[in-house]
């Protein structure tokens, strides 16, 4: 059974594993809880019996005209369940709906979002993946 919070109490490192799939270099599982702690909202879909979390989406928000969905995740043994729209669905809750919420995703991901009513657009984005590790 999957629950879904947006409490982090009693989330701990341990419960983060697997996550970041196909990264170059893939956060540790205590930056990947800082980046939870860190986020305007969250919401983690959390196996009822031992607590692991098996997805999560964070946002950014400005509270007034605009959020962004930097992350969504969902361990492969538990995606096609429904469980990243759902994920999606509570955090835009969350956030209060406001009038733009952007997620930038792989082109292989688009057609989830766009069946969640986000449309294609335009994007710049940067990685810099050795900053993020601090070996620059």
């Amino acid at each position: 059974m999957i629950r879904y919070t947006a409490d982090l109490d009693g989330v701990a490192p341990e419960h983060l594993a697997g996550f970041f799939e196909g990264w170059p270099d893939p956060p540790d599982a205590a930056t990947h809880l800082a980046i939870l702690r860190g986020s305007d909202a969250v919401c983690l879909a959390v196996e009822e019996d031992g607590g692991r979390v098996v997805g999560f989406v964070t946002a950014i928000t400005d509270g007034v005209l605009a959020a962004y969905l930097p992350l969504l995740e969902v361990l492969p043994d538990f995606r096609g369940r429904g469980i990243g729209a759902e994920l999606v669905r509570r955090v835009v809750e969350r956030v209060g709906a406001p009038y733009m919420v952007d997620a930038v995703c792989d082109e292989g991901v688009l057609p989830f979002y766009e069946r969640l009513g986000f449309a294609p657009g335009r994007a710049a984005m940067r990685r810099d993946y050795a900053r993020q590790r601090g070996t620059r």
